[in-house]
């Protein structure tokens, strides 16, 4: 694809949201927002991707007291995995996730954090929002059920530290960021040279020129799979986002940074070395899966050989063996759509989330080229 066409497209997925600078950019014809009271009446903590994406959507709508009340109950209920042996047992039996109740990703929990963090500085809750920041490096360490530090996250925080007068704590998350020897994966060279010079200008004791804003990029693409018995490390899954994500992108004025770390946690989900039980599960459900789609495939066939044997029993002429064949051909043919839902995997995820995220220092959004290229 061209430069410009690059270009386009990205302009046609930018959802601007400055969350940190408190302003929205709004179009001739766009509807207005759902009032704050329809976002608390909507939500149900027993439907927990529901409420994760209601909270980002209430957010975006400036609905910071919303985002605090159901937030926080989110945080505290979403975050642990609860066994129960019976549910763990029988979920071999059908499609992973029937049965269990959502629980957090460490990216997700981490952005929940960042959400909380930033609603209370809009409420100017700044000693709130500290400490939510501190909770989200806790939750990035967390030994939990689901693990890992995230560069997105770090690089939202550092810049919300700054926003609060806290340069030093945002040294402690650019340094995470330059530094390889934090073990960070997947980071551009061009990044960590960005928060290369952020450390730099924060041991000079200057401040960034203006303060930082941030904007959401498009939005977090679907997610697709297929089974994949050769080759992956990830179980017997091949996970895939149905959209590219836009590539890294700085400035001498901000940095664009894309969430395909938060896919690549979704999709290494079933992976023995992340989740050993959702492994071993998937694994033992398979030839439950299997299985299941012989029993299409046993029908099918009785019903063609029983017709074709009644037809001759009856002397018939053929007609009712025809019906028969093409009526057990119908049901053979439901077996691989049979396999493949007793197999599918659990890829629930908090999904009102960006493509990418771009903060900067630039006072106009038009000025920033990380919007543009």
């Amino acid at each position: 694809m061209s430069s410009a066409g690059s270009r386009t497209r990205l302009a046609i997925l930018l959802v601007a949201l400055p969350a940190f600078a408190g302003c929205a950019h709004e179009t001739a014809q766009q509807p207005p927002p759902p009032a704050c009271s329809d976002f608390a009446q909507a939500i149900d903590l027993a439907d927990r991707i529901k409420t994760l994406d209601l909270l980002s959507d209430a957010f975006s709508g400036g609905c910071y007291t919303t985002v605090i009340v159901y937030g926080t109950q989110a945080q505290e209920e979403f975050r642990h995995k609860t066994f129960r042996v019976f549910r763990e047992a029988a979920s071999v039996f059908i499609p992973d996730g029937t049965l269990t109740d959502y629980v957090l990703e460490s990216y997700e929990r981490g952005f929940l954090s960042i959400l909380l963090a930033s609603s209370y500085e809009h409420t100017r809750k700044v000693e709130n929002a500290r400490v939510e920041l501190r909770r989200m490096d806790h939750e990035l360490f967390a030994p939990l059920y689901n693990f890992g530090e995230d560069a997105v996250n770090l690089l939202l925080s550092a810049a919300l530290w700054e926003r609060l007068g806290e340069p030093r704590e945002a040294r402690v998350d650019w340094h995470r960021l330059r530094d390889p020897a934090t073990g960070l994966r997947g980071v551009d060279e061009s990044l960590r040279a960005f928060a290369d010079r952020q450390v730099q200008r924060i041991d000079e004791g200057r401040s960034p020129a203006r303060a930082w804003h941030l904007y959401w990029v498009g939005r977090f693409p679907d997610i697709d799979w297929d089974l994949q018995f050769t080759g992956s490390s990830n179980g017997y899954f091949s996970v895939q986002a149905r959209e590219a994500f836009p590539p890294t992108c700085v400035s001498e004025t901000g940095v664009r940074l894309s969430t395909r770390s938060w896919f690549e946690k979704i999709a290494v989900r079933h992976s023995g070395g992340y989740h050993p039980l959702l492994n071993i599960q998937s694994w033992i459900r398979l030839p439950v899966g299997i299985i299941y789609s012989l029993v299409p495939v046993a029908a099918g066939a009785g019903i063609a050989v029983g017709g074709c044997a009644l037809d001759v029993a009856g002397d018939g002429k053929g007609a009712l063996c025809e019906v028969a064949i093409r009526g057990g051909v119908v049901f053979m043919s439901m077996a691989p759509k049979v396999l493949r839902g007793a197999l599918a995997p659990d890829l629930r995820h908090w999904s009102h989330v960006p493509a990418a995220f771009v903060i900067t220092t630039a006072s106009d959004p038009a000025n920033e080229r990380c919007f543009h290229g």
